[in-house]
C-alpha cells in the first residue's frame, strides 16, 4: 500500500466531513432563527389584525388559518420547484433559500401597512359589508389572505429548499434531513414564544419586535448567500424520481400524508380546546396563553429530538405502540382540567401541574410527525414539501372545526373525545396491520393486542370519570358559541357571570354608576347612548331607564341571552323600542359606524391584564371614541384599580389626557374597587350631587337607588363626588409609565415591570 498517497487522501476526506458538519450546524442555526421569526410574526400579525378588523374569534381563526395556509402552500410549491434543480449544485438551492428568508424579512415592514390599508378600505365599504355580517368576514378574510399568504409561503418554502441543499451534500444524513430541520424549527418557535411574550414586546413594542425579526431574517439571507458563494464540495443529487414512497406499518406509502393531515388536524384542534380548559386555572393573561404554547412547543421539541436519537438504533416500524399511547395521551387532559378534581396546595391552584397533562401528547406528536415525513420522503425535498403541506393543511382546518363546530355543539370534554377518535383508529389500524404483516409468534401478537386493549380501557375510564367545568354549577344556565362557554350561576346577590370559567362581573351598584354618572353630567338632556361590553346587562338596563335610544355591544354572542338570569325585568327592557343589542367587537363597531352619541360608556372585561383589553384602553381607541361623541358628549371608562397596578392606571390616565382636554376621575362608591374616568372635549364643571340628582328622570332615579347603598339619589351621587381623584397625582405615582398605545400595551405585557421595575 502506498501510504504517501493514501494519507493526504484521508486528510482531505476528513476535512470534507468536518466542513460538512460545520455547514450542517449552520443550517440548524438558520432554522432555529427562522422558527423564532415565524412565531414572532404569527403573534404580532394576529394582534395587528385584531386591531384593524376586530377582536372576534372569527377574525382570530381567519388570521391563523391564512398563516398556516401560506406555510403549506410555500412548502408544496418549493417542493415542486426543487424538482427542476436535479442538475444544479446546492449553491442554487441555498440562494433560493436566502431569497425566501429575505422576503420573509421584508414582510416585517410591509404587513402592518397592508393591514391598516385593509382597515381603511373596509371602513369605506360599510354599505356593502355591514359589521358582523358574513360579507364583512368574507372581504376581510380575502384581504388578510392576500396580505399574509404570500409572505407565509416564503416561510414555508424554507423547509424543502434547505433540504435540497442537504441532499446534495456528500455524506450528509439526507434521508432524515426533515427531522433535523424540524427539531431546529420547533426550538426556534419555542424561543420566539418565550422571548417575544416575556421580553421583546414589553421592551420595544409590537413594531419594534417585528423589526428585530425582520433584521434576523435579513441576516440569515446574507449568511446563506455568503455560504452559497464559496467553493463548496457539493454534488448534484442522484435521487431516483421513479421510486415510490416506502410503506410503513404495512400501510401503503400514499396513506402517510393522510396520517400527517390527521395528526395536524387533531393537534391544533386540541390546542384550541386546551386554551379554554386551562385558562380557568392559569388566568386570563397573555402569559397564560404563552405558557400553553411554550409547553406545547417544548414537549414537541423534546419528542422530535428523542426521535432523532431513537431512529439510529430502531426501525421505523417499531413505533407502532406510540400511536395507541398518543390516543391515550389525548384524553389525559380531561382529568387534569376537571374542576371536581382538586389539584392545589391549600388555596393555591396548581395550574402548571394541570397544564403538564398535555406534555405526553405533544411529545409523542413531536416524535411521530418527523418520523412520518422522513419515512415518506427519504430526504426528497419535493415529497417532504408535500407531506409537510398535508400536516399544515390539517393544522389549518383543526382549529376551525374545533372552534366553530365542536366546541359550540359538544363543549370542551366531548370535543376532546371526538378529536381523539381518529387517533384510536390509527392506533388500532397500526396494531392490526403489525400483527398480520410481521412474522411474530402468537405470544408476541397476544401481548401487542393486550397492550392496545389496556390502553383503550384506560382511555374509557378517563373519559368516564372526567367532567366539564360547568358540572361545578349544576343549576346554572350554560350557553356555548364559537367564542366562549358562558355560565350564569348563583342566587340573589351571589349571582355570577362566567366566560370560559372566569368570573366577569357581579350585581353591584358600580355598574349602575357607569351609566348614571356620565348621563347626569350632561348639561342638557341626553338623546342617546352606547354601552361597550354588555356583561350582566346592568349598565345597559340603567341607561335604558333614561328613556333614550341605547345600544349595547358585546363580543360574545352567548352573553346577552343571559340577561334574564340576572334581571327579572329583562324581557321588558328588551322590548323597549329604545333598546338595541349588537354582537360585535366594540372598537370595530365604532370604527365602522357613522353614528354619534351623547354618552359612550365602557367596562372592559376583567382583569385589566386580559389579552386584547388594551384595545379598549389605548390612545388610539380614545381617538376613535372622540369621533363618535357629540361636541359636548362624555366618555366614561371604568378601570378596576384593585385588580391592576399604579403603572397601568397612570398609563390609562396619560392616554385619556392625550386625547381629551378635559378628564376627571372618581373612586367607586366603596372607595376601594376602581375608578370612573370621565372625559370630554368640553369642560366638565364641578357640580353638586343635588344638581346631578335633579337631572335624573323618575325611572332613572328609581333604578339608581335600587341596590343602594343610599336611598336617595343625591346621597348616592355624593358617594363618588366626594372621592374625586387628581389625574396629575395618578400620573405622578408612576411618571415613567408611557401613555397606553396599541403598539405598547403595558397593561398586558408587564413581566419586566413587575420583576425589574422596567419602563420603556
Amino acid at each position: 500500500m502506498n501510504t504517501e498517497h493514501a494519507l493526504p487522501e484521508l486528510d482531505s476526506t476528513a476535512r470534507g466531513e468536518r466542513d460538512m458538519l460545520v455547514k450542517l450546524r449552520w443550517f440548524f442555526f438558520f432554522f432555529v432563527i427562522s422558527g423564532f421569526c415565524s412565531l414572532v410574526y404569527e403573534i404580532v400579525w394576529l394582534r395587528l389584525s385584531m386591531a384593524s378588523f376586530g377582536v372576534t374569534t372569527a377574525m382570530v381563526s381567519i388570521v391563523l388559518s391564512m398563516f398556516m395556509a401560506g406555510l403549506g402552500l410555500g412548502s408544496w410549491l418549493a417542493g415542486v420547484a426543487v424538482r427542476r434543480l436535479p442538475g444544479r449544485t446546492a449553491s442554487t438551492a441555498l440562494r433560493l433559500y436566502s431569497l425566501a428568508e429575505l422576503l420573509a424579512g421584508v414582510s416585517a415592514l410591509l404587513v402592518p401597512y397592508q393591514l391598516r390599508l385593509g382597515h381603511v378600505l373596509l371602513q369605506r365599504m360599510t354599505a356593502v359589508a355591514a359589521w358582523n355580517s358574513s360579507r364583512y368576514y368574507l372581504l376581510s378574510g380575502i384581504w388578510v389572505a392576500a396580505t399574509l399568504v404570500p409572505w407565509c409561503a416564503c416561510m414555508g418554502a424554507t423547509f424543502p429548499l434547505l433540504m435540497s441543499v442537504i441532499e446534495r451534500m456528500p455524506g450528509a444524513e439526507s434521508k432524515r434531513s426533515f427531522s433535523y430541520l424540524y427539531v431546529a424549527n420547533v426550538l426556534g418557535a419555542l424561543l420566539g414564544t418565550i422571548i417575544s411574550a416575556f421580553f421583546l414586546i414589553e421592551l420595544v413594542g409590537f413594531q419594534g419586535t417585528l423589526h428585530i425579526a425582520g433584521t434576523l431574517n435579513a441576516a440569515l439571507a446574507a449568511s446563506a448567500f455568503i455560504i452559497s458563494s464559496a467553493a463548496l464540495p457539493y454534488l448534484p443529487t442522484q435521487r431516483n424520481r421513479g421510486c415510490a414512497p416506502k410503506s410503513l406499518y404495512g400501510l401503503p406509502g400514499k396513506s402517510i400524508p393522510w396520517i400527517l393531515f390527521t395528526t395536524g388536524f387533531v393537534s391544533m384542534g386540541m390546542e384550541v380546546i386546551w386554551i379554554r380548559q386551562f385558562t380557568l386555572y392559569l388566568g386570563n393573561v397573555v402569559y397564560a396563553f404563552a405558557g400553553i404554547l411554550a409547553v406545547y412547543l417544548l414537549a414537541t421539541f423534546w419528542g422530535s429530538q428523542d426521535y432523532r436519537s431513537w431512529v439510529r438504533s430502531h426501525k421505523l416500524e417499531e413505533s407502532t405502540s406510540s400511536w395507541a399511547l398518543l390516543a391515550l395521551a389525548a384524553v389525559v387532559p380531561l382529568v387534569a382540567a376537571d374542576p371536581l378534581i382538586p389539584i392545589r396546595i391549600g388555596s393555591l391552584e396548581l395550574g402548571g401541574v394541570r397544564l403538564s397533562s398535555i406534555v405526553l401528547f405533544c411529545a409523542l406528536a413531536g416524535f411521530l410527525t418527523p418520523l412520518l415525513v422522513d419515512s415518506w420522503s427519504s430526504g426528497d425535498p419535493e415529497r417532504a414539501g408535500r407531506a409537510y403541506a398535508a400536516n399544515v393543511l390539517g393544522s389549518l382546518l383543526g382549529p376551525l372545526v374545533a372552534g366553530f363546530w365542536l366546541l359550540p355543539w359538544l363543549g370542551e370534554r366531548w370535543s376532546l373525545v371526538v378529536l381523539s377518535i381518529p387517533l384510536f383508529g390509527l392506533g388500532a389500524l397500526t396494531a392490526v396491520r403489525d400483527l398480520f404483516t410481521e412474522p411474530v409468534q402468537l405470544r408476541s401478537r397476544a401481548r401487542k393486542a393486550l397492550k392496545y386493549g389496556v390502553i383503550a380501557l384506560l382511555s374509557v375510564l378517563v373519559i368516564t370519570i372526567s367532567h366539564d367545568y360547568e358540572k361545578k354549577y349544576p343549576s346554572a344556565w350554560v350557553r356555548r358559541d364559537y367564542t366562549a362557554t358562558v355560565i350564569a350561576e348563583g342566587t340573589g346577590w351571589d349571582k355570577n357571570l362566567l366566560v370560559n370559567g372566569l368570573s366577569m362581573t357581579r350585581l353591584n351598584p358600580i355598574t349602575k354608576y357607569i351609566a348614571h354618572l356620565p348621563l347626569a353630567f350632561m348639561r342638557r338632556p341626553p338623546r342617546n347612548g352606547l354601552v361597550v361590553c354588555f356583561g350582566m346587562g346592568t349598565t345597559f338596563r340603567s341607561m335604558v331607564s333614561w328613556g333614550i335610544p341605547t345600544t349595547a355591544v358585546d363580543l360574545v354572542p352567548s352573553v346577552p341571552p343571559m340577561f334574564g338570569y340576572f334581571h327579572l325585568d329583562a324581557s321588558r327592557v328588551l322590548n323597549s323600542p329604545s333598546a338595541h343589542i349588537v354582537v360585535d367587537d366594540g372598537r370595530r363597531f365604532l370604527d365602522a359606524s357613522s353614528q354619534s352619541y351623547d354618552v359612550i360608556v365602557e367596562d372592559p372585561p376583567p382583569p385589566p391584564e386580559a389579552p386584547g383589553s388594551s384595545l379598549l384602553y389605548s390612545r388610539e381607541f380614545y381617538e376613535v371614541v372622540k369621533k363618535h361623541l357629540q361636541a359636548d358628549g362624555i366618555l366614561e371608562t371604568w378601570y378596576p384599580e384593585k385588580d391592576g397596578d399604579a403603572a397601568t392606571r397612570s398609563s390609562i390616565a396619560k392616554a385619556l389626557i392625550s386625547s381629551f382636554p378635559y378628564v376627571r376621575a372618581f373612586e367607586s362608591f366603596d372607595g376601594d374597587y376602581g375608578i370612573h374616568f370621565l372625559a370630554s372635549t368640553r369642560p366638565l364643571p364641578t357640580v353638586s350631587a343635588s344638581i346631578l340628582a335633579a337631572r335624573l328622570p323618575p325611572a332613572a332615579a328609581a333604578d339608581f337607588i335600587e341596590w343602594g347603598p343610599e336611598f336617595n339619589t343625591e346621597r348616592q351621587f355624593n358617594k363618588v363626588l366626594s372621592q374625586e381623584r387628581s389625574i396629575e397625582a395618578m400620573i405622578a405615582q408612576e411618571p415613567r409609565a408611557p401613555a397606553l398605545e396599541d403598539n405598547q400595551p403595558i397593561n398586558e405585557y408587564y413581566a419586566l415591570r413587575s420583576w425589574f421595575h422596567y419602563y420603556r
